[in-house]
């Protein structure tokens, strides 16, 4: 974006021109009937400003005036709205594709020492990002900061493609208590899937109940539904123990972001 374009933001010019573009905004999604309180509440300012400005609006030709708390925004406001819409979303581009994409950092457990500066080689390994010095592999990347073995390392730069596969879920449908809850699960088809999968991620309390039975303590506990996705994206299998209640939601959570899992029977 030019710096010609920048200028003809006018909502950013100012903070008096800003608050007339959010005061306009609110009064179209409000209209015909406006609460001025409201609308003052919404964009942080007192009501008497909101009053100043609507005056202002209506003198401009932007917003017509029907009666006490009556208010409709012209073709004319609409048209100042879409304009400074229009521009601050060339803005918002500008500055995520062409800046923010520039300078965007990730960070790595370093395999080896790595300084500033060098290039890097990527690879993801029990999920997690993994850097070491020399530009060896497909995903490569530059080191932003100093590393020792062990330490985490800032990376940007990335170029190639990091080849992993993703991980796969096991979801084991666990009855709800009044169904038999963990008493009804078969502990050794549990016990032989574990030795199968990275983690065990549980989502209920009977499911809690059936890991505890086997002397197991889940690594994912709570928030399961990101949790698992997050994990299977990183190339790790995970086996989830869901009581059936919880169950359609995690599926849901793992179709709509193409994870490979099945549905089995704790039985």
């Amino acid at each position: 974006m030019s710096e010609e374009s920048r200028e003809d933001i006018g909502v950013l010019r100012s903070k008096r021109n800003a608050t007339r573009y959010q005061i306009l905004v609110e009064v179209a999604d409000r209209q015909p009937a406006v609460s001025q309180q409201e609308i003052a509440d919404a964009i942080g300012v007192t009501a008497q400003a909101v009053s100043e400005y609507l005056r202002e609006l209506v003198e401009q030709g932007y917003v017509e005036k029907h009666g006490r708390g009556r208010y409709e925004v012209t073709k004319e406001g609409v048209d100042w709205l879409i304009t400074q819409t229009d521009a601050l979303r060339g803005l918002i581009d500008h500055v995520s594709e062409d800046i923010v994409g520039q300078v965007d950092i990730d960070t790595a457990l370093a395999t080896t020492d790595i300084a500033e500066g060098d290039a890097v080689t990527l690879t993801m390994q029990d999920g997690i990002l993994r850097a070491r010095a020399g530009k060896t592999g497909e995903a490569t990347a530059v080191a932003v900061t100093d590393a020792a073995a062990g330490e985490d390392v800032g990376v940007t730069n990335f170029e190639g493609v990091l080849d992993y596969e993703l991980g796969t879920v096991t979801v084991v449908s666990v009855p709800r208590v009044r169904d038999g809850g963990s008493r009804a699960v078969d502990r050794d088809r549990i016990q032989e899937l574990l030795t199968d999968h990275d983690l065990l991620a549980t989502a209920g309390t009977e499911a809690y109940a059936a890991a505890s039975d086997l002397d197991r303590t889940p690594e994912i506990r709570f928030g399961t539904r990101n949790a698992v996705r997050e994990a299977a994206t990183k190339g790790l299998d995970v086996l989830l123990l869901a009581v059936a209640s919880e169950l359609s939601a995690h599926t849901d959570e793992l179709r709509e972001n193409n994870i490979s899992y099945e549905v089995l029977d704790a039985g």
